[in-house]
């Protein structure tokens, strides 16, 4: 009951993680690219209309490449665990003394005695696929991955890319005026893109504010940019 309990509350850390993994990529895009696409429109067209056109094309457009980028990344995760399982039984099956000498080093390298070596090593290869499975994770340390992973990820980095998106062309639905419009949308965008540098910062064990800080000035300068590159080719 144990074992299955902290089973249990091991895939669910390792699902939590890879949710968060999967937001942080699509936030940290869809803030970015839009509010600078959205920048660069406003120094050269007046017409919020065609800007909120052009955003949510772009929107559309981005978080379908990194939902398919997130999908692929699932889907060679998933296929490389496969290989190296087929691999695995291989050697088990045909080497069976050199993947238990792999075995008997493992259980060394914790201190324990000759002959509890031996008495674990018997234990542990009676069971082939509880062989493999300890063979993939301890020496070559990979986890089974989650078979719906690809699908998963491919919708929370496209769903996260809307999302984020979706903040700084907000004000440009509601004004007339482009250069209002990015005023309003660069208040929202960098602080949001603050809050979001924050916690991902704390996420990934770098100084909180350092990497808010770094976040932010990274949004503003790409919009910066694009709205000087703008200005310069309307003239």
């Amino acid at each position: 009951m144990e074992t299955q309990l902290a089973h249990s509350h091991n895939e669910e850390h390792m699902q939590s993680s890879d949710i968060l993994r999967d937001i942080v990529i699509g936030m940290s895009d869809g803030l970015t690219v839009p509010f600078a696409l959205a920048a660069g429109l406003s120094g050269a067209v007046q017409s919020t209309g065609l800007i909120v056109i052009a955003g949510l094309a772009e929107i559309a457009a981005g978080s379908i490449a990194m939902g398919l980028g997130g999908y692929l990344a699932g889907k060679t995760e998933n296929d490389h665990y496969n290989s190296e399982l087929k691999r695995e039984y291989d050697e088990v099956e045909k080497l069976p003394e050199k993947e238990k000498e792999e075995v008997k080093e493992f259980f060394a390298g914790l201190g324990l005695t000759e002959e509890l070596q031996n008495q674990a090593v018997e234990e542990m290869t009676k069971d082939k696929d509880k062989w493999v499975e300890f063979m993939m994770k301890y020496e070559l340390g990979l986890d089974k991955p989650d078979p719906k992973r690809a699908r998963k990820s491919a919708f929370n980095i496209g769903a996260s890319y809307i999302v984020g998106g979706l903040i700084p062309l907000s004000p440009y639905f509601f004004l007339k005026d482009g250069i209002e419009g990015l005023k309003i949308s660069a208040g929202i965008t960098l602080v949001c893109l603050f809050i979001f540098g924050y916690f991902k910062s704390k996420m990934t064990g770098v100084n909180p504010i350092g990497g808010a800080i770094r976040v932010t000035i990274i949004g503003a300068l790409a919009a910066g940019c694009a709205f000087a590159v703008a200005k310069l080719i309307a003239r």
